[in-house]
């Protein structure tokens, strides 16, 4: 049975918790699942972002769409689960996993200055995101903030205040 994140606990159809197994332990980090995906203007921008972040990108399972995600793997040598290009499917490959729960963090560099021909893909994939309530990253600044935050490998439920995540801010 696959490892449940905490907003997918309650099962919408009954109202009531499910059964988690398979959690991993209380002081255990946890392996999330990040998509990387980069509109081709802004390719140079996630190669900067994820070279200053290798380490920790490594810990996690990573999805990228087809050009973005060959250019990481080659230039990083990270080992990346790669969809198709953006508009060949991939948004829609990537959106699919989120819908499934395998994807936890989205960082998505778009180029708002560019019309994009698959912006219909674009927009589903933004949606689904929102929808599953994983965070998403648009640009450079706020992936940072994401990918160093304690939430990102935190194990247990972090809205519970009791959490260790909170410890720091409790003093």
């Amino acid at each position: 049975m696959p490892v449940t994140r905490p907003n997918d606990l309650l099962d919408p159809e009954r109202h009531e918790l499910r059964e988690v197994s398979e959690a991993p332990g209380p002081h255990e980090p946890r392996e999330r699942g990040i998509a990387l995906v980069a509109h081709d203007r802004c390719k140079p921008e996630m190669l900067a972002w994820a070279r200053i972040h290798r380490e920790t990108l490594a810990r996690h399972r990573l999805y990228a769409t087809g050009t973005t995600g060959g250019i990481l793997a080659d230039e990083l040598d990270l080992e990346i689960i790669r969809f198709r290009s953006g508009p060949l499917g991939g948004d829609q490959q990537i959106g699919s996993r989120i819908a499934e729960g395998d994807v936890d963090l989205l960082v998505f560099f778009w180029d708002p200055l560019s019309p994009q021909p698959h912006e219909p893909d674009v927009r589903a994939l933004l949606r689904l995101a929102v929808l599953a309530d994983i965070p998403v990253a648009c640009n450079r600044a706020t992936a940072d903030f994401v990918i160093t935050s304690p939430l990102l490998v935190a194990a247990d439920d972090p809205d519970r205040p009791e959490s260790p995540v909170f410890a720091p801010l409790a003093a």
